[in-house]
């Protein structure tokens, strides 16, 4: 006797098994969506896409701490060119500027020195 003899005899009802495809429909889609604009199969196809998108992300995330970095290095280097026409050096001059208590960070002094160099030499004639 099979099992589901057994359970037709004892009136037992078996429910049907359940998935939820609106939920995985709407992952997909999602996934999918965020994928648009990708070359060839990583577009379409949801475990290429899938795994395309885990990528991206984890290149997004990344960059976006990095890019902190990145600007911070080029508001240096723009301050040390400035710097360096009136025969000062970047760390000589941002000691100055933080011993006179000037309370400009390096993203204005770095737009300073680049598009109001008359600004900058007012700055840096106040810290010699």
């Amino acid at each position: 006797m099979s099992i589901f003899d057994r359970l037709l005899q004892k009136q037992i009802k078996i429910m049907p098994r359940s998935v939820n495809a609106v939920a995985r429909r709407a992952r997909r889609k999602k996934v999918l969506k965020q994928a648009k604009g990708y070359f060839g199969r990583r577009k379409n196809v949801w475990t290429v896409a899938k795994n395309a998108v885990d990528k991206a992300m984890s290149y997004a995330y990344r960059d976006r701490r990095n890019k902190k970095r990145t600007f911070r290095r080029l508001w240096i280097q723009r301050i040390n060119a400035g710097t360096r026409q009136y025969d000062m050096s970047y760390s000589v001059f941002m000691g100055k500027v933080k011993a006179n208590n000037i309370e400009l960070n390096r993203k204005v002094l770095a737009d300073l020195a680049m598009n109001n160099p008359v600004a900058f030499k007012a700055i840096v004639d106040k810290v010699k």
